[in-house]
């Protein structure tokens, strides 16, 4: 299944050495960096010190200028954010989300299709509206009253979890009861959208909300955030993007008609 780790403006060069060895461990090795503070980040000789010598996983990672670039092919969106978001997707532990993603009737093109779990600065986190744009809030259950948890550790409990999920490495995971012979088919006939579309989309409805009036420039308030959970909900097919951003257009035409 396609999996792929992302750092958001990471700072400490040993978190990406420890994010490589935390993704090789668990057989993963898809790791992109969006802006991080170093441009050498992956070559620094603290992040090969921590990556403990899975320099397959620094010698593949990539860095990118943005995050639509780092979510390229990837549909399932989980943030990492500790404190739930207002208007924010929901926020579940690891292992109560990851049950749902590979339950039976669930594992469809939504999953196989790429999931993406982002990480935010060490600092200060994720921003929000990285966070809106995800479909869930991933939080890690902690001690009450200490919940910090360092970067590299995090992304290990998050590539464990994930790991566990999909089966381990131990014996073969009993085989899943298939799913009903009609569900099975929309879901090789339906493409889901990437997150790239999904965003594309969500910039060319809020330019149409702006031409009829319904939206506020100046005071946005938190429409768009409402309309990206309410489409991640829906899990959008490409051809629904397409319909999608028609009545986008058509709404921008009959503004600038009537003006």
């Amino acid at each position: 299944m396609k999996t792929r780790f992302v750092l958001i403006n990471t700072s400490h060069a040993g978190n990406v050495g420890a994010a490589a060895r935390a993704l090789k461990t668990m057989g993963f090795d898809d790791l992109v960096l969006v802006e991080p503070r170093w441009a050498n980040v992956l070559r620094r000789e603290e992040t090969i010190q921590r990556a403990s010598g899975a320099l397959d996983v620094l010698q593949n990672a990539r860095i990118v200028a943005t995050l639509d670039e780092a979510l390229d092919g990837m549909s399932h969106l989980c943030a990492t954010a500790m404190t739930p978001r207002d208007f924010g997707p929901p926020t579940r532990s690891p292992r109560e989300h990851f049950a749902q993603l590979v339950a039976p009737r669930a594992a469809d093109a939504a999953v196989e299709s790429g999931v993406a779990f982002l990480f935010g600065s060490e600092r200060f986190g994720m921003a929000n509206e990285d966070v809106y744009r995800c479909h869930v809030a991933l939080s890690i259950p902690t001690n009450p009253g200490f919940g910090s948890l360092n970067l590299g550790a995090a992304i290990q409990v998050i590539a464990y979890e994930w790991r566990m999920a999909l089966g381990g490495f131990g014996a073969p995971a009993a085989v899943a009861p298939a799913p009903d012979r009609e569900v099975a088919d929309a879901a090789q006939e339906r493409e889901l959208a990437d997150a790239v579309q999904v965003a594309g989309m969500l910039a060319h409805w809020e330019r149409a909300l702006v031409d009829i009036g319904f939206l506020d420039p100046d005071a946005p308030k938190k429409l768009m955030p409402r309309l990206n959970q309410l489409f991640n909900r829906a899990q959008l097919g490409a051809e629904e993007i397409h319909i999608l951003r028609g009545v986008a257009k058509a709404m921008i035409e009959t503004a600038q008609a009537k003006r």
